[in-house]
């Protein structure tokens, strides 16, 4: 729980409103875990758990802003005006070429940050302009009749993770070490991808061999380039 807690005042300690007092929360020279072991016990257990919200309310007596963590950047900053608009992720799997994928998620990056930035300067705190990405989708699917197949890397385990890689790297730079990046996410639940004869829900044969053959394999690799969430 700790851990959890430690990634979203992350996330809100770069959103926090300056205010008079310096308090070690407000000291962005000190890592985000320093920063975070000093915001927590300052929250009350009712502020701790709206900020777990989706939707998580100001905290202004800390000078900690809204913030919405809806978000997603599968070929793009979705929803957030103009944006650069690349091939969907299945397209981009296609192409073989990790280094031109992570190219482009940088790029994204890029665009997420300055997106945030502004929103801020104008005092919008909406959906789609957080530094908190639904992104990317690392399910392996290998029925077409499954309806999100365009948001994936497609049915190859060793393909998927190496896509799953790069688009993390791409998103978070130097592992959420740089204050320029923004937070992947990598979705959806591990079997989500493996439905059979529908659109996303029914029943799936699935062993304990080929659940870790098969559909764990991108979520690893996500994992271990760094993913935020």
């Amino acid at each position: 729980m700790k851990k959890i807690y430690c990634i979203i005042c992350v996330v809100l300690l770069s959103a926090t409103a300056a205010m008079a007092q310096n308090l070690p929360y407000q000291n962005s020279s000190l890592s985000p875990a320093e920063r975070a072991a000093d915001l927590l016990p300052r929250l009350s257990l009712d502020e701790k758990i709206s900020l777990m919200m989706d939707v998580s309310p100001a905290v202004e007596r800390l000078g900690i802003r809204p913030y919405n963590w809806w978000n997603e950047a599968l070929h793009g900053v979705a929803r957030a005006g103009k944006a650069t608009m690349f091939p969907q992720a299945i397209g981009m799997a296609a192409t073989f070429d990790c280094d031109a994928v992570e190219k482009v998620f940088g790029v994204v990056s890029d665009e997420a940050r300055a997106k945030f930035h502004d929103a801020r300067r104008r005092g919008v705190y909406d959906r789609y302009y957080g530094l908190t990405f639904w992104t990317p989708n690392v399910n392996i699917f290998r029925d077409p009749r499954w309806g999100r197949m365009a948001e994936g890397s497609g049915e190859d385990p060793f393909l998927g993770a190496a896509i799953a890689r790069v688009m993390v790297e791409g998103y978070q730079g130097d592992g959420l070490k740089k204050n320029d990046e923004i937070m992947a996410c990598v979705k959806h639940f591990a079997l989500y991808g493996a439905a059979e004869a529908g659109r996303d829900y029914n029943t799936v044969d699935m062993s304990r061999q080929r659940m870790f053959n098969d559909y764990f394999a991108p979520y690893k690799a996500g994992a271990d380039a760094g993913a935020g969430s």
